[in-house]
């Protein structure tokens, strides 16, 4: 989708502070974290909604975790703890609707 920022910053017509990258997703720092760690990892291809995830995208999800995994380890919360979480649509707080894994670590984390 040519409009979408995700997508934008992914073929880097937008910048960003990538965190990590291949050829199935991209992650990034938040513009505005959370948390001393707040990356988000998105799939190249262009899903609106976790409502919108196919039986055929899930090793594509389970690759978003493993990068969640990497991401967590890299930045040295993978051992005290860190936070997945994807929001799905407005009222949960859905702001780009691309798909998105936010990993958020690095202080004590509450609900909500």
């Amino acid at each position: 989708m040519e409009s979408c920022l995700f997508c934008r910053i992914a073929k880097r017509e937008l910048p960003s502070k990538v965190a990590y990258e291949d050829d199935e997703v991209f992650a990034f720092h938040d513009i505005a974290p959370q948390a001393p760690v707040h990356v988000l990892i998105c799939p190249r291809k262009h899903i609106s909604t976790l409502n919108d995830v196919t039986a055929e995208d899930g090793a594509l999800i389970a690759h978003m975790f493993s990068v969640a995994q990497k991401i967590a380890a890299q930045s040295g919360v993978d051992q005290k703890g860190y936070r997945t979480v994807f929001n799905v649509n407005a009222e949960a707080g859905q702001t780009v609707f691309h798909l998105h894994l936010h990993v958020i670590g690095g202080r004590r984390l509450s609900w909500p």
